[in-house]
């Protein structure tokens, strides 16, 4: 069987080592479908990087985006003006986003061969796909709630053309096929994953860390929909009980675009952090930091995905106390597996990946008291930290590891391949 993956256009795929989620999900599934099957990867071209390159049996193919990256410079200044009315269908979700990219790769899939192709996030890529390759299988694969959430009759059209949906979360898929439902039996749920050989705690709380001080850990992007400003609520009131703590976040600054988010959601917890949307959530993060808590609290900014073990390593509790839009969250899974235990937000897709009062500690959305309460338990009860961490590594390594989600897409790629013509 041989395996395309389109890769997203908002950004590029670095080897070795990747920046996005999607990025690392892109890399290692392909890596973990090489040892079965061809794969060949379409991923943009950035500068300095090769156009076409080998890696543990997967053949990158880079095509330029230098046109699309002018108009989508455009694309998102009209979309920021577009009335309420037409926020169903913005202008990223057009048939005309970044389509010379989506043209380059339906023509070389043409000349490749290949029986699936696998699309991240962008459903508009789909028909162009079928245009050129009538016969392929085209997978698309969501990680976002843009399905359930841009205009129905508009995606309705792309999923005729669409064989297997696959989300994230069962929260995704789900809500998919309530909207959906004469497509309900095309869309399925395979997890993100992660390297259990790799995110592994080489002495699991074998000595104290830190000399004893509690060290607390945030992994993701510093935008508001993650929380980072409840977060920094929670920690004053941590701090009053354990005031040497340490709190890390780690995590590129800059918030997504509104229209690929927040403008589409009605979510009522977007609308309290509409103030975060045209101003600097850095800056407003920062000001938020008493004399007490500053040097306290450290920002990294962006860390190579590899090299978070050792900031796992260092974290007594991991937090996610996302407020909105976390249809998976790959932190979680990546200090589970290192088995730190985690306290995060009950919304989306987390409570898949977390069991309350086993693995970690779940919290309602934007309450700082009951993320502090639940950060204050895990850092007061050293036995339940171990315990869950035990558990959360357990967990990882029975759902999570990237051995078994190819395994799972290879066995629906090979499902769809049996219907073809």
């Amino acid at each position: 069987m041989k395996i395309a993956f389109f890769h997203q256009p908002l950004n590029g795929i670095s080897l070795p080592d990747q920046d996005s989620s999607v990025e690392v999900l892109t890399y290692e599934i392909a890596r973990g479908l090489a040892r079965h099957c061809d794969v060949i990867v379409y991923a943009k071209r950035v500068p300095h990087q090769k156009e076409f390159e080998y890696d543990h049996g997967v053949q990158y193919r880079r095509m330029s985006a230098t046109v699309d990256e002018k108009f989508d410079y455009i694309f998102r200044g009209v979309d920021r003006r577009l009335p309420r009315s037409l926020a169903r269908r913005p202008l990223f979700a057009s048939s005309l986003y970044y389509l010379k990219y989506a043209m380059g790769v339906a023509k070389d899939l043409r000349s490749q061969k290949c029986d699936v192709v696998h699309i991240q996030n962008f459903s508009q890529f789909a028909p162009i796909i079928r245009e050129s390759n009538p016969k392929i299988k085209i997978v698309l694969n969501m990680h976002c709630e843009w399905l359930t959430q841009l205009d129905q009759a508009m995606i309705e059209r792309r999923l005729r053309e669409i064989d297997l949906v696959i989300g994230c979360s069962e929260y995704i898929t789900e809500k998919t096929r309530r909207r959906f439902p004469h497509f309900a039996e095309r869309c399925q749920t395979v997890f993100n994953g992660v390297d259990v050989n790799h995110f592994v705690s080489k002495n699991p709380h074998s000595a104290p860390k830190k000399n004893g001080i509690k060290q607390l850990l945030f992994v993701s992007r510093v935008s508001p929909e993650k929380g980072v400003h409840v977060l920094l609520d929670a920690f004053q009131k941590v701090m009053e009980h354990y005031p040497q703590a340490q709190l890390k976040i780690v995590g590129g600054h800059g918030s997504l675009p509104i229209q690929f988010d927040a403008a589409l959601s009605d979510d009522p917890k977007v609308s309290e952090l509409a103030s975060f949307c045209d101003g600097n959530y850095f800056s407003h993060l920062q000001s938020k930091l008493s004399a007490d808590m500053a040097s306290h609290v450290s920002f990294t900014g962006s860390i190579p995905h590899r090299q978070l073990v050792s900031f796992y390593q260092d974290a007594d509790v991991l937090i996610l106390p996302t407020v909105y839009g976390e249809v998976f969250g790959m932190p979680i899974i990546e200090a589970m597996a290192m088995e730190v235990p985690v306290v995060a937000t009950r919304c989306g897709g987390i409570p898949e990946i977390v069991v309350d009062g086993e693995t970690g500690l779940l919290v309602e959305r934007g309450d700082s008291t009951a993320l502090a309460q639940a950060i204050l338990r895990l850092l007061s009860d050293e036995d339940l930290r171990k315990s869950m961490g035990k558990a959360a590594r357990k967990r990882a390594v029975e759902l999570f590891a990237w051995e078994k989600i190819a395994a799972n897409l290879l066995n629906y790629y090979k499902k769809i391949c049996e219907g073809r013509d």
